[in-house]
């Protein structure tokens, strides 16, 4: 499916400086910063820098070194964080919308890393 991205979403204007973010890591091809309302005593957003609108135009269309650099990034952010499991932390949780059923707020590829208490079940029983 083809994908029409919006080069005026708030993620592309961030990575263009032209709004400031609390950044908490920066590679070549990967931005993390804190997301602006927190949901958890860690809740950082991470995106890749190229213009993906979700992670199945990602996974179709970034190159294999955009999709290592992000995905690395991730769990590099979660061990700053000090939140996996098995290294001192209790978990965290990855949260990718997408779509208009998903709630995607933000056309452009974004993974919420939440963790720092226990986050209760994803989904309630409709």
């Amino acid at each position: 499916m083809p994908y029409a991205y919006d080069d005026q979403n708030i993620f592309a204007k961030i990575l263009r400086g032209e709004i400031p973010c609390g950044k908490v890591m920066e590679t070549e091809h990967t931005l993390a910063f804190h997301d602006i309302s927190e949901q958890a005593p860690h809740h950082v957003l991470v995106i890749p820098k190229g213009p993906y609108v979700c992670f199945d135009h990602f996974a179709a269309e970034a190159t294999d070194v955009e999709i290592v650099d992000y995905t690395r990034t991730i769990g590099a952010v979660c061990k700053q964080l000090g939140v996996e499991p098995g290294e001192g932390g209790d978990g965290y949780r990855l949260i990718a919308n997408a779509g208009r059923d998903a709630v995607q707020e933000v056309p452009h590829l974004h993974v919420h890393i939440l963790g720092g208490r226990p986050l209760g079940r994803m989904l309630q029983p409709a």
